[in-house]
């Protein structure tokens, strides 16, 4: 790999944990779109996923996808707030975001939880 393409999907890993954090921590409460970081680096849409996915082999949406279910994973854990809460805070509604949990994560966000609690206590 070229160290451009290297050099976007690495701004592109940072900016993102940069705004999922600003997201977590009520710095900001709407989610970007993939143009918003194209835009950060100054380069077409197009092109800024074209990049990534031959850099990486998997798509932006992948990444943003995977860091948006370790935070809700995170969150479920440490059982301070309701699903409806995590959702809201992730930008979702919660019937969205259990489907979005669901479809990436193979079970609930009430599962996740009961099962991760369940297994802390034995």
């Amino acid at each position: 790999m070229t160290a451009r393409p290297q050099e976007i999907t690495q701004q592109y890993l940072k900016d993102l944990d940069i705004h999922l954090l600003d997201i977590v921590e009520g710095r900001t409460t709407e989610m970007f779109e993939l143009n918003e970081f194209a835009a950060m680096q100054h380069i077409h849409p197009i092109h800024f996923s074209n990049t990534i996915k031959d850099a990486t082999n998997l798509h932006p949406c992948y990444f943003y996808e995977e860091k948006i279910m370790n935070i809700a994973k995170t969150l479920l854990e440490e059982n301070k707030m309701t699903i409806g809460a995590i959702a809201e805070l992730l930008t979702y509604d919660p019937s969205n975001f259990t489907k979005f949990f669901k479809r990436f994560g193979n079970i609930t966000p009430k599962q996740y939880r009961e099962n991760y609690l369940t297994h802390q206590k034995t």
